[in-house]
Formats: C-alpha cells, sequence, structure tokens
C-alpha cells in the first residue's frame, strides 16, 4: 500500500533547519505547555486535554486552520516538522491543537537509510531530541506523530525499525512528560499490530493510515488482539492502488460525491463510539496532485470545498452547513472509451445544486498521469488541453480527441458559489481508426 505524507524531502529540510543553528523561536506568547493524559475508563480509551475530554476531530494537510475551525474541526495533523512552528502559531490562534509530526526515515529511501546501522539511527534519534526539545512546551501541541509508515509496505515486521521506533518514544516522554506518543502504520497487513504491541511499550498510540479498508478498522484491530488505543490518521476515498482499471491502467476515480460517502463509512465504522478510538485526521485537507489534481483533496487548487468538508463538517458539528456543495450523479462518455487521434465524441454530465441553486460546469482534458511517485510525494501538475473541448454546457460535453496517442481524462468542474464537485473518466488515444459519436 502506498501512503500519504512526506516524503524524503522532508527529511532533508529538518536536517538542514537543525545544521543552521536549530529552528526560531515561537512568535506567539507561550503559555505554557497543555497536559494531555491517556486514560482507560470502563474499558474505553480517553483523552484529557487539561483536566477536560477530548475527541479528535482532525484534518491532516496545509489548508486553511480557519476553515477547519469553521467545519467543526479541533485538531491539524502534520507529517513532518519542517513548518511546525508556523502550523502550532496559527492552530493556537485558532483555537486548535497539533498532532505534531516528526519524520523517520523509510529504509533504503534516497539517503539509504539502513536501520541496522547504529550510527543512522543515533544521528535520527538525536534529530528526534532536538524536535521535542524545541516545541514540548507549545500549548497547541496535542501528542506526538513519531514517522508514517516507516516499517514500509510489505510485512512490516523488521524488528530494528520497531526498537528504533521505541527509543524515540522513550526519549520523547523522558523529555515531555505532558503529550502521548503515536507512530502511524500502513493499514493493519502483516505483522505490524503484533510488532507495536511486542517491540514499543513506549508507543501510547497507534495510528492508522487507511482507505477502502477504513470502515473495518475497528473491527479487525480488534481481531488483531490490538489493545494499545487507535487514531486513524489518515482516510478518504479509495487510493488508486484499491479500486478498478481501464485496460490501459488508469484507475477508476470516484466523483466528489461518492468520495463524501467514503469519509462517512470510515467515521461511522471505526470511529465514532468505538471504545479504542481516540478519534481521527481526515486526509487531505488541501489540495495536491496525486495520479490526479482532484484525488484525494477536500478541496480544489482554486479553494472550493469539496462535499467531503460538507459531510465531515456534519459529522464533527451534527448539522449540515447552511450552504453546501453541488452533487454529481454521473459524468459518462457516450459509446466508447477509445479513440482515434482528433476523433470526436460527446460526454453527458448529470449534476445538481441539493438545495436548487444554479450551477456553473467547466470541462476539461488532461494527460493521464505518467511519473507516479511512491510515498504521497506531490506529482507534477498536467496541462490542461484547451483545444480538446469544443462545446460544452451545464449537461453535455462535445469534444474531440488529441492527436497524440495515449491515456488522458475527461473532468467536469461544478460549481455553485458554496464549493464545487468534480468527476472524470479516463479515455484513451490509439493509433488505429475508430468509429465515434459525432457532436
Amino acid at each position: 500500500m502506498q501512503t500519504r505524507g512526506y516524503m524524503v524531502w522532508v527529511a532533508l529540510a529538518e536536517m538542514a533547519l537543525l545544521a543552521c543553528g536549530g529552528l526560531a523561536q515561537s512568535s506567539v506568547k507561550n503559555n505554557g505547555p497543555t497536559k494531555v493524559e491517556l486514560r482507560q475508563e470502563a474499558g474505553r480509551w480517553q483523552l484529557y486535554v487539561n483536566r477536560q475530554p477530548f475527541f479528535i476531530k482532525g484534518a491532516g494537510g496545509e489548508g486553511s486552520l480557519a476553515k477547519l475551525k469553521e467545519a467543526g474541526g479541533n485538531s491539524i495533523r502534520t507529517w513532518g516538522a519542517d513548518r511546525l512552528q508556523a502550523v502550532l502559531d496559527e492552530a493556537q490562534k485558532q483555537g486548535l491543537t497539533v498532532c505534531a509530526g516528526i519524520w523517520l526515515h523509510h529504509e533504503r529511501d534516497t539517503e539509504g537509510f539502513d536501520y541496522s546501522q547504529p550510527a543512522m539511527v543515533k544521528a535520527q534519534l538525536e534529530q528526534v531530541r532536538q524536535y521535542v526539545l524545541r516545541f514540548k512546551d507549545h500549548p497547541a501541541l496535542l501528542l506526538w506523530g513519531l514517522g508514517n509508515e516507516m516499517e514500509g509496505y510489505a510485512a512490516g515486521n523488521k524488528v530494528e525499525i520497531w526498537n528504533a521506533v521505541n527509543e524515540a518514544a522513550k526519549l520523547t516522554k523522558q523529555l515531555d512528560p505532558n503529550h502521548p506518543t503515536m507512530t502511524v502504520i500502513s493499514e493493519l497487513g502483516g505483522e505490524r499490530v503484533g510488532c507495536i504491541h511486542r517491540h514499543c511499550p513506549d508507543i501510547d498510540i497507534v495510528g492508522i493510515n487507511s482507505y477502502a479498508g477504513a470502515p473495518s478498522i475497528a473491527e479487525r484491530y480488534a481481531k488483531l488482539n490490538g489493545t494499545k488505543p487507535y487514531i486513524i490518521t489518515e482516510f478518504g476515498p479509495p487510493g488508486p492502488w484499491e479500486g478498478g482499471k481501464t485496460s490501459w491502467g488508469a484507475a477508476y476515480e470516484p466523483t466528489s460525491t461518492e468520495k463524501a460517502e467514503c469519509y462517512r463509512r470510515a467515521y461511522q465504522g471505526s470511529i465514532e463510539q468505538k471504545p479504542l478510538c481516540l478519534g481521527s485526521y481526515a486526509f487531505l485537507w488541501g489540495q495536491k496532485q496525486e495520479t490526479t489534481v482532484t484525488w484525494f483533496g477536500m478541496f480544489l487548487k482554486e479553494g472550493d470545498k469539496l462535499q467531503a468538508v460538507d459531510t465531515m463538517t456534519e459529522l464533527w458539528t451534527g448539522s449540515s452547513p447552511a450552504k453546501r456543495c453541488p452533487i454529481i450523479r454521473q459524468l459518462k462518455i457516450r459509446d466508447l472509451r477509445e479513440f482515434a487521434p482528433g476523433a470526436a465524441f460527446c460526454a453527458d454530465l448529470d449534476a445538481a445544486d441539493p438545495q436548487g441553486r444554479p450551477v456553473q460546469v467547466r470541462w476539461v482534458v488532461q494527460p493521464e498521469q505518467l511519473k507516479k511517485l511512491t510515498a504521497g510525494a506531490e506529482e507534477q501538475v498536467l496541462p490542461e488541453l484547451t483545444d480538446a473541448v469544443v462545446r460544452s454546457d451545464i449537461r453535455h460535453g462535445e469534444l474531440r480527441a488529441p492527436q497524440q496517442p495515449g491515456g488522458y481524462r475527461l473532468f467536469a468542474y461544478v460549481r455553485n458559489g458554496a464549493g464545487a464537485a468534480v468527476a472524470n473518466v479516463p479515455f484513451h488515444v490509439v493509433g488505429e481508426t475508430k468509429s465515434a459519436a459525432k457532436p
């Protein structure tokens, strides 16, 4: 399974900052550390922040913290500490908390990190020490997230890795007794859960990144004899690696309306009212290019919210927002999905506003992303092929296939002034001539 989060450049940035003599001091007045406790009461785990019960209603990403607060969220998650000072300061201004990530190397990353090399592990531990000392007393700090899927994507059972994770947690607890420690794993496969329980006594919380499998995490974690409390640290729509694909290898992306239901199913299935769950961080509070420009973001690049934000607002607050996003029932290309270069074809869109307001639609054609990166790294933004859209309205698009053979996607962006909806359909341009619908 792939991971979401920072790549090796985060670790490089952090090391560069440390090498320059440390990080700048906070611009926010420090009112002393927040005391965060973890208690087990009547078979349930519960966080307490300054003696008050606290359930995490959070998101991960670099989007607006003011919008997160407005939606009913109370916490933001980071993967690395390169921008942690600014995030902590802004979170304090907004009355939010921060799950502060400290990036731990993925073995064999671009720096050739090896957990069996004591010198490398020692240098990484020193980096953890400096970050904990630097940020431990910030009032917005909620807990420490030590690593993100550093166990890899196979069995996840290398003892040296888990020993290093526990040493980082042990040091963190010695330096900062006021905030719990967590490490984040990629789903529940392999021996991850067992390894954490056996080798990481100083890890208080198990963070779990899960997408298609998120609704069943509570059930599956219990079957694996998980007893530590957990947080769903990433959840959202199924990833490109988890769903169906075309004959030419393009992944089918759910519509933003379908994605919103994925968030709901995950929350109801594994987060709310679950005795071992301390809360969650929805992914992604912001926008990024990964397989497509819309796959994981809860916002568009222009800043429009998508229906996932409305759904999380309802789940966090108990009420739907006053102004909701439009919905997309279907986007389809007529007849074929493969066309000769320059062939004409048509597409149909079924979209609406749930409150009866008018909508506007923008049709876009982009090439398929061929240079897919791993570990959640943001990919190159693809060009929009304006010549491919001949005519369009809110229900139909008349299009022309690009001249260059290869994979492409047709996007429909629907806006209503309050938010947006988006869907896309992959299609294929091939060298041989094929019949196509005429506009």
